[in-house]
């Protein structure tokens, strides 16, 4: 779906800001929904629980993915279980830091 794929590319345009990696290869986001109406429920997570810039995080993807054409709203949930570690990187994401 082109949506999926816009949504995609507009949250690799936000970088976590600890670790200069965008959030999206970085594993920060578990799903990504979109419904009929073209509605997108995001569910993330922060790779520390107090991150202290975490409501500009969570702004800065909102702002990113209504941006994208056709999307209507944006809803985010910030979860914390499953906790975030490094093996939900991608390869991408682990070559850019050094740790493959």
């Amino acid at each position: 779906m082109n949506l999926q794929r816009d949504i995609v590319r507009a949250l690799r345009q936000v970088f976590d800001p600890e670790i200069p990696v965008n959030i999206y290869d970085l594993g920060l986001v578990y799903d990504i929904q979109i419904d009929d109406d073209h509605n997108v429920a995001i569910k993330m997570t922060l790779t520390a629980p107090n991150c202290p810039i975490a409501d500009q995080l969570i702004q800065e993807v909102h702002d990113a993915v209504k941006d994208v054409p056709g999307v209507v709203d944006v809803r985010i949930e910030l979860v914390f279980e499953p906790a975030w570690d490094k093996s939900r990187m991608s390869e991408e994401a682990l070559a850019e830091l050094g740790l493959l």
